[in-house]
């Protein structure tokens, strides 16, 4: 009876959806074809260019510094790292107007913002728009992987080179030269071959050294010179000018523009170096094709060599501080040498500005949900090995100039007069105490919300059960439309070391400033911890809310990462977080980490660990279902009983998992659904089952139970119960899993008067959310995925949300503190009573394809 009771209510909440788009046939939704390349046409004067330094830093160090090399009519960046996009959002600095993207190593932690970055470009505008993306032949594995989610059109102009010198530009604006620097003793080479004394390539082990050289400066155009020769003033000392030669006016002879132009200025040359590790550093010393660029005592020496400006290093403090390659930075005379890997100098400046404002003010208003951020002092990052010493600190002669990189540092190299470092747009730091003296400014109320927070939090409530809000008077009355429900029994006895949600990201699409894009982690405490989504920059965000060390034992903790669909936005920081992992345990006993997801996945996992190792296991989702559980257990128990080989011709193991169209047979999955299974065990849950939603083709919510426990009396309790709604439209399946959760946390990309459009890209609004919650008889709703056309807060209404709260990137939800949750919903409309309604930026262009 209650079975047939849940369907109804499972059918009441289908809204419909857009079918083609579940089964991924939308027309709308497809790649636009044949990107072009952006046409701009060239200054050759270039009244302006430089060099500046983007998102470098020690908040996270979570990711590569990027370099744009900026001209009047042409923009290209070296590197393109996880949280690109958001730090070039919050500057204002527009990736749209960049021609090409140079990698200086292929790997997750130079290129883990590239993906997202294709995608939005791809999607800008009517027509979208490409790139031309360079990088060592490695970048072919990147390419290859990147494929099994991003339209082949968006990576049309990708380009590698293998020579050691290589010059993927040369124009009347810049020379870049690429010069490949691999670790010693080793080179491309046949592993297979007996007897070989080198060691093999490997893929991701090529570096790149970049020389960017613009044109000399051609000598001041001399008018009496030019009338001396006969020239009459007018286009002719134009072309001149440009380097052409021109017939005189009044005498028959050819002007040169040698005959009227002073001697011409040698243009300006930097290097972006990033030497890896000690074993590159073996080697470049002895690169031939840097010798032009060193400098030597002897006048005629110097004669032939080129003067380099500014070298930029990208290379680890565990390179930069040796005397080895100090003294190769000796080798460039007076050249000034920025450090721009992570740097102590940054450590009070958060990358991300406007999301530590934010974060700082919900923190001051609400401590219980919105932690302190995990920042470092300058003395405890002064103790960690990843810091590079200060410039004092550099064994370097005195003619060399070192320069700890900033955020939006500049180095000008035109116009010549400027040429040098330019501080000017370096962010300020803004202390904690600013941010909160000016919120208590601009919200007085907010003073005595955030001590009534403190009185709900702590029990001191308001008696009968109802919640409390703040009148402008700061009188305190009864919001009468939220009653308490009854505390479901397994809260009963809870501490606060059982679990926590921690909301990482909660925004669709693409980052912004204020929102990272999807990622939940389920702290289980010294159980360890599981991640549900991973979108790119999600390591970053662990290190902003446990701080440097605090997120690499999160990381070294993980029990299993579990991806809803194959979207960009859900799982393109998944190779980062497992790089990082195979890095912290390399050397000690564990086991690859089990990867749940879609079929999809797995394609483009495998196509990348040709690229570099991942140290990680795949299972698809379909086969965590709870149908394909239940067989599992039953082959499992029959196995048992039986002895009998599970695998036997007609068992029914086989029967299920060799069906048509599976990618994974009994072999491979019998195993994994093993390992899984005891993962989840000594995490101390009882299951963790995928089940199918309405979005895109293989697209999963997930229920993570926690086991039954026995009180001290000896009474049994039952086990907690998650329930994450992945992407999707409302749907029977969500609400079914739902049943009885105690947290359902639910996408609501869309306000309430946007169901055409939730119905047109397959996701849900948010009394649609809210509404699946409700007939399934959820404790507590927590609405997610929000559409980044609200950059701060969606747009709600709490009257109709008694049992939901509002998620923001870092908030961490214990399940101890449940019971408060939606009472801390009013507040937050205070905290952002002058923002409900934001129009989308031109900076916020959703990129369709991947929501």
């Amino acid at each position: 009876m209650e079975e047939s009771s849940n369907t109804a209510v499972a059918e009441s909440v289908g809204l419909g959806f857009n079918k083609r788009r579940a089964e991924g046939k939308d027309k709308n939704d497809g790649p636009k074809k044949n990107l072009q390349l952006k046409v701009r046409k060239l200054n050759p004067v270039n009244t302006i260019s430089y060099v500046q330094i983007l998102g470098t830093g020690m908040d996270t160090q979570d990711t590569a510094p990027s370099v744009l090399l900026f001209f009047d009519k042409q923009r290209f960046i070296f590197n393109a790292g996880e949280g690109l996009q958001r730090f070039c959002t919050e500057h204002k600095i527009k990736l749209s107007k960049i021609d090409h993207i140079f990698l200086s190593r292929v790997c997750s932690e130079t290129a883990g913002g590239l993906p997202g970055l294709l995608l939005t470009l791809a999607a800008m505008g009517e027509e979208g728009m490409s790139v031309n993306i360079w990088g060592p032949s490695d970048l072919k594995y990147l390419i290859n992987a990147m494929k099994s989610f991003i339209p082949n059109a968006a990576m049309v102009h990708a380009r590698s080179f293998s020579e050691d010198l290589f010059v993927p530009i040369d124009d009347e604006v810049v020379k870049i030269s690429a010069v490949l620097l691999r670790p010693c003793n080793s080179k491309v080479c046949d592993t297979t071959k007996e007897g070989s004394s080198d060691f093999a390539l490997k893929p991701g082990d090529v570096s790149v050294v970049y020389i960017c050289e613009l044109p000399e400066i051609k000598g001041k155009f001399d008018p009496k010179k030019a009338a001396a020769l006969g020239l009459r003033p007018g286009p002719k000392y134009r072309e001149l000018q440009l380097g052409n030669s021109v017939q005189s006016d009044r005498q028959d002879i050819m002007v040169h523009p040698s005959d009227v132009l002073g001697p011409s200025v040698p243009g300006p040359i930097v290097l972006i170096v990033d030497c890896p590790t000690p074993s590159h550093l073996h080697e470049l010393p002895s690169i031939h094709s840097l010798t032009p660029y060193y400098s030597y005592p002897s006048e005629q020496s110097k004669e032939m060599c080129k003067k380099v400006d500014c070298v930029i290093h990208l290379s680890p403090a565990s390179v930069t501080c040796t005397s080895e390659y100090q003294q190769w930075m000796s080798r460039f005379g007076e050249a000034q040498h920025v450090m721009a890997g992570h740097q102590p100098k940054n450590v009070e400046i958060p990358i991300l500005k406007s999301s530590a404002r934010i974060a700082a003010r919900l923190n001051y208003l609400c401590p219980q949900f919105f932690p302190s951020p995990g920042f470092w002092s300058l003395p405890q990052l002064k103790s960690l090995p990843s810091v590079s010493k200060a410039p004092s600190e550099f064994s370097l002669p005195s003619s060399c100039e070192v320069i700890m990189a900033e955020n939006l540092l500049k180095f000008w190299l035109r116009p010549l007069a400027q040429l040098g470092l330019d501080r000017f747009g370096i962010p300020e730091i803004t202390s904690r105490p600013k941010i909160i003296e000016d919120l208590i400014s601009e919200i007085p109320e907010i003073v005595g919300a955030s001590e009534h927070i403190t009185q709900l939090l702590h029990g001191n409530n308001i008696a009968n059960g109802g919640s409390t809000t703040l009148q402008a008077n700061n009188a305190v009355m009864e919001e009468p439309w939220l009653h308490e429900t009854a505390l479901p029994s397994c809260l009963e006895g809870i501490t606060r070391e059982d679990m926590e949600i921690v909301l990482l990201g909660t925004g669709s699409s693409q980052p912004s400033k204020y929102r990272n894009v999807t990622s939940i982690l389920i702290n289980l405490f010294s159980k360890g911890s599981i991640l549900l989504d991973c979108g790119e920059g999600t390591l970053g965000q662990l290190k902003r809310r446990f701080g440097i060390e605090g997120a690499d034992e999160a990381v070294k903790g993980l029990r299993c990462i579990w991806i809803s669909h194959i979207h960009a936005d859900h799982h393109t920081g998944l190779a980062r977080i497992l790089a990082r992992r195979r890095d912290l345990l390399n050397g000690t006993s564990h086991e690859p980490l089990l990867v749940v997801g879609p079929r999809q996945l797995k394609t483009y996992l495998d196509a990348y660990q040709k690229l570099e190792d991942l140290d990680m296991q795949f299972l698809d989702c379909r086969h965590t279902t709870e149908a394909s559980l239940k067989n599992f257990e039953s082959s499992e128990q029959n196995d048992q009983k039986n002895g009998s080989n599970l695998f036997a011709k007609g068992s029914h193991m086989e029967s299920h998992w060799k069906r048509p169209g599976s990618p994974v047979d009994a072999s491979s999955a019998f195993p994994l659904l093993t390992a899984l299974k005891k993962i989840y065990r000594e995490a101390g849950l009882e299951a963790l089952i995928s089940f199918p939603v309405v979005h895109c083709p293989q697209a999963y919510g997930v229920v993570l139970k926690a086991a039954d426990r026995t009180n001290s009396t000896g009474k049994k309790i039952p086990g907690w119960k998650i329930v994450y709604s992945g992407d999707t439209r409302p749907c029977p399946e969500l609400v079914e899993a739902s049943h009885r959760a105690t947290v359902l946390i639910h996408e609501a990309t869309f306000e309430d008067g946007m169901v055409e459009e939730a119905i047109a890209r397959n996701h849900s609004t948010t009394q649609e959310a809210i509404k699946v919650g409700d007939s399934a008889g959820a404790y507590r709703i927590i609405l997610t995925h929000f559409s980044q056309r609200y950059p701060k807060v969606p747009v709600f209404d709490e009257t109709h949300m008694p049992k939901t709260s509002i998620a923001f990137d870092m908030m961490s939800v214990n399940l101890a503190d449940l019971p408060m949750l939606p009472r801390v919903l009013p507040y937050l409309k205070l905290l952002f009573r002058d923002e409900m309604i934001v129009e989308e930026s031109e900076d916020v262009n959703v990129a369709a394809a991947a929501i």
